[in-house]
This record gives structure tokens, sequence and C-alpha cells, in this order.
């Protein structure tokens, strides 16, 4: 089965760009994600992580 995907996927022209766009979406969300841990305040996040210990 992974065979007749890999041949079929060679004989695609153009569909080398979407690895390439997917690692860059990978990458831009994790960095943006880092970003804004870094950036939180601290009042923030100690309000939402005692959410669920309200009721």
């Amino acid at each position: 089965m992974l065979k007749f995907v890999k041949n079929y996927m060679v004989s695609m022209t153009g569909i080398e760009i979407y690895p390439l766009i997917s690692l860059l979406i990978f990458f831009t969300f994790f960095v943006v994600l880092f970003w804004w841990v870094i950036t939180a305040k601290k009042e923030y996040i100690n309000t939402v992580s005692h959410l669920p210990l309200d009721n």
C-alpha cells in the first residue's frame, strides 16, 4: 500500500511544496505559543489554573 502511494506521489508535479508549508505552519505555531507563554502575566496563569477548582 505504501509503495502505491509513494509511486503515485512521485508522479505528481509541485507536491514538494506541501512538506515545506506544513513545516512552516508547525514552526510558526510553536514559536507563537512559546512567545505567548513567556509573555503571559503570572496573575492570568494563576487565575486560569484555579478555574477547575473554584466549584
